[in-house]
């Protein structure tokens, strides 16, 4: 292959370096999408202005500061995975499930029956949590369930939710377009600033969201409103129009 390169001012610049800047650059981008909105964007700016004090300190003499700062940074690298061991699970999952092992995604018609059933189930103040799988496989996290296999409609999701029936106290696992699981376990968050006024449901959902790209929605049987988590973030008191705005713009993440 023939080799090229350019000069900018006294610097020869070949493919190579175009290269490696590039994927470097991207690399940047695309660690910047995974933390954006979560806790890590504010350690992500700490430790930018850690490393420009530890040059500054060597800048100005301060040895004392320069020393404590190059031991810190010395061991960074396992403060980081220690501190963000869920984030950096989540995000080599992201990474690890390319576009060629997408998982099929949820049609529009499944989408709006899926909306119509949350919508009944909030009027009718009937409890109910539905996990939807995208890229990240959730058999880590979803444990126990019932195999359902159908494909997903308002009315098998009413009936599965419906006090009555013995599947109603758990999740749904949507994947696809077709319920694979219901009356699943989820793993609950922890450490939360309104845990005390979160219910079960809501803190499975954002516990779901935290580890994996899931979606998850929550209907409250106590006060008869629509939730929607995704990234361990959740927003509640969705009614239809809303729903169907937020849901869609989750599931394009």
């Amino acid at each position: 292959m023939t080799s090229w390169s350019f000069a900018v001012g006294n610097l020869q610049v070949t493919w190579r370096d175009v290269l490696d800047i590039l994927i470097v650059g991207y690399i940047f981008f695309r660690l910047m999408l995974m933390i954006k909105g979560t806790r890590a964007v504010s350690v992500v700016y700490g430790l930018v202005l850690v490393v420009a004090l530890y040059f500054a300190a060597g800048k100005l003499g301060l040895y004392t500061l320069h020393w404590l700062l190059g031991n810190f940074l010395g061991s960074l690298f396992l403060v980081v995975i220690i501190l963000f061991r869920r984030d950096i699970r989540k995000a080599l999952a992201v990474m690890g499930a390319t576009t060629i092992f997408r998982r099929e995604a949820m049609e529009e018609n499944c989408m709006d029956e899926l909306i119509l059933a949350l919508v009944a189930m909030a009027k009718k103040r009937i409890g109910a949590l539905v996990i939807l799988e995208r890229n990240i496989p959730l058999g880590d996290v979803v444990s126990g369930g019932v195999e359902i296999g159908g494909r997903l409609t308002r009315d098998l999701l009413l009936t599965i939710f419906h006090p009555d029936t013995p599947l109603h106290d758990g999740a749904v696992l949507v994947r696809g377009g077709r319920i694979e699981m219901a009356a699943c376990i989820l793993p609950l968050a922890t450490g939360l600033k309104h845990e005390a006024t979160l219910g079960t449901r809501h803190r499975a959902a954002i516990g779901v969201t935290e580890e994996t790209d899931a979606v998850a929605l929550v209907v409250s049987e106590e006060r008869g409103t629509i939730s929607l988590a995704v990234g361990g973030r959740i927003t509640s008191s969705l009614n239809e129009v809303r729903l169907k705005k937020v849901l869609s713009a989750a599931m394009r993440r």
